[in-house]
């Protein structure tokens, strides 16, 4: 919720698609600053008990938004530096999310479906349920929204205390070293993992730009008319495809393979960045949003197998984190890029502009990753 909610309350504070998409570039800077020191703890500690702690550390966060909106307190200031929180905050819980599923699988072999599970979930609720939530919400007020968010994650601490058992590694830096780079080196001497994650970066950079600008071309009063509530409504569509795609992941890996499947992603990202270049009709945005969305959630479930099962367990939460450093340390340059472009130019030069160069993204698929590659993982 708090990633449609922080840029709403910046739209409120001020007109600037800068300054707007500037969240966005904040929510995201905790990757490159902070990524590989996540990985490391996360290696270190009881990764349930580090979900909760953080969990608690968000609620605190968006409730003092919340008393903050409600007291007529809110600066653009304190909207960076929740977003900042709540960035370094996803990186420990998300990190500490994908290091616990091969600990809770029972063969590898069904490690694809414990993936999709977690990606089914994490798309109804970050985004499923979230954004409309939070449109419903919204009309209410903004504070409503953070302070319903602040609720959840309080609630996903009794939950977490239904998980038994210890999940700490037992040994750490048995293998390629107990540093926080140590996971970066892993990755990079990997050519599958190492391709895999530059591919995603290429690719996190339209969707930073797109993601950055989109709530400024398609809400009043941008050229898309639409209200707030509808806005939520509408990033529903992309979670509507990741559930697709995450649920059908599995019987098409069997029937397509892998490298067919990734080719699809790539080019639903071309269809969800160029859409908004030719028209606003939400209609249209929202199925290439559902293409996107499905196409998206199919990449991370296929690459997060092909990394939990090439990376020793010590190293698996700096592995995982060295990827997002790198995949998702461009989302502040591109997200900022789209800023900037919107500034210069207009938002709709955006989606031209990205649309365009985003083909060249299947061109990079065909040369970095052969079929021969995630065969022989």
């Amino acid at each position: 919720m708090y990633l449609m909610v922080l840029p709403l309350i910046a739209l409120r504070l001020t007109s600037s698609a800068g300054l707007v998409a500037g969240v966005t570039v904040v929510l995201t800077l905790a990757w490159p600053l902070f990524g590989l020191h996540a990985g490391a703890v996360v290696d270190r500690v009881d990764r349930r008990r580090l979900i909760v702690v953080v969990n608690l550390v968000r609620a605190l966060t968006l409730g003092v938004l919340t008393v903050l909106l409600l007291g007529d307190l809110m600066s653009i200031g304190w909207v960076y530096l929740a977003a900042l929180v709540l960035g370094v905050g996803e990186t420990l819980v998300d990190t500490a999310l994908a290091a616990l599923v091969p600990a809770s699988v029972d063969r590898p072999e069904n490690l694809d479906r414990a993936n999709a599970r977690l990606e089914v979930a994490q798309n109804v609720t970050n985004q499923f349920v979230g954004p409309p939530l939070a449109g419903l919400l919204a009309i209410v007020g903004l504070a409503a929204v953070t302070g319903v968010g602040a609720l959840l994650f309080l609630a996903t601490v009794p939950l977490l205390a239904l998980m038994r058992g210890s999940y700490r590694v037992a040994a750490v830096g048995a293998r390629g070293g107990d540093g926080v780079t140590a996971g970066l080196r892993f990755l990079w001497r990997n050519r599958l993992l190492r391709n895999l994650t530059l591919l995603t970066a290429a690719m996190n950079v339209f969707w930073a730009a797109w993601t950055a600008v989109l709530v400024v071309y398609l809400v009043a009063p941008g050229p898309g008319h639409l209200s707030t509530a509808a806005y939520g409504v509408l990033l529903t569509t992309m979670a509507a495809g990741g559930i697709v795609g995450a649920a059908l992941v599995v019987p098409l890996r069997r029937r397509l393979g892998d490298h067919l499947l990734l080719a699809v992603d790539v080019l639903g990202t071309i269809v969800l960045i160029g859409t908004p270049a030719v028209t606003t009709n939400p209609f249209a945005i929202g199925a290439a949003m559902a293409v996107g969305g499905a196409g998206s959630a199919v990449w991370r479930v296929i690459v997060g197998v092909v990394r939990q099962t090439v990376t020793p367990a010590d190293l698996l939460g700096r592995v995982y984190s060295a990827s997002r450093v790198i995949s998702w340390g461009v989302l502040p340059v591109g997200a900022a890029l789209g800023g900037l472009i919107a500034e210069l130019w207009t938002v709709r030069t955006v989606f031209v502009v990205g649309g365009l160069a985003s083909v060249g993204l299947l061109l990079a698929y065909a040369v970095t990753v052969r079929p021969k590659d995630l065969a022989s993982r």
